[in-house]
């Protein structure tokens, strides 16, 4: 591969990395070709874009970001380098890593998971993917939080318009015991 062909590439993943905000490093190394492509089809069918890169490309990519990636580079980046980019749901990589096992019935952690990027947050170790697939995303989040919020003022309306006959009873008893 010539320098420009080098170049090329690390413009393209640098580029693909700054727009997507989360992305996770693994390790499909052992993988027959059939296996290679169905994990592929299976990351296709959620809507993840899983690609093999060298861990140099990787490393000299994460270098041109804003964002400071060293320590992801020094421990993730070691033999075979897959990324799995997710441009709308930090969870799902983990989610389609976990099926992919499961559905390989082996439970030998391929593909292996090395570290993640979420948000400029670098997680890593096979340890935390249950975490990560766990994680909620931020539309989740901020759905969860509305909730809270209405439930008081729906929680009152509701008392109020059940008790629509009652109140004025109520006043009125209120009003004799006032008057007593």
């Amino acid at each position: 591969m010539t320098r420009a062909e080098k170049k090329e590439i690390i413009d393209g993943l640098t580029e693909k990395l700054r727009e997507t905000p989360f992305f996770y490093i693994t390790d499909a190394s052992g993988f027959d070709v059939a296996t290679v492509n169905a994990f592929r089809r299976m990351c296709f069918d959620k809507g993840i874009e899983y690609k093999v890169y060298k861990n140099t490309l990787i490393t000299k990519a994460l270098e041109n970001l804003d964002e400071d990636y060293s320590e992801l580079s020094e421990n993730a980046l070691k033999g075979f380098s897959g990324i799995l980019f997710s441009k709308e749901t930090n969870n799902l990589p983990a989610k389609v890593l976990l099926d992919f096992r499961k559905k390989l019935g082996k439970n030998d952690g391929m593909p292996a998971f090395k570290g993640a990027a979420i948000d400029s947050d670098v997680i890593l170790g096979e340890d935390n993917l249950s975490m990560l697939s766990k994680l909620k995303s931020k539309d989740e989040l901020l759905a969860e939080l509305i909730g809270l919020l209405q439930s008081p003022a729906m929680n009152l309306l509701g008392a109020l318009q059940s008790g629509q006959n009652n109140i004025s009873g109520v006043l009125k008893a209120i009003e004799e015991k006032g008057d007593n």
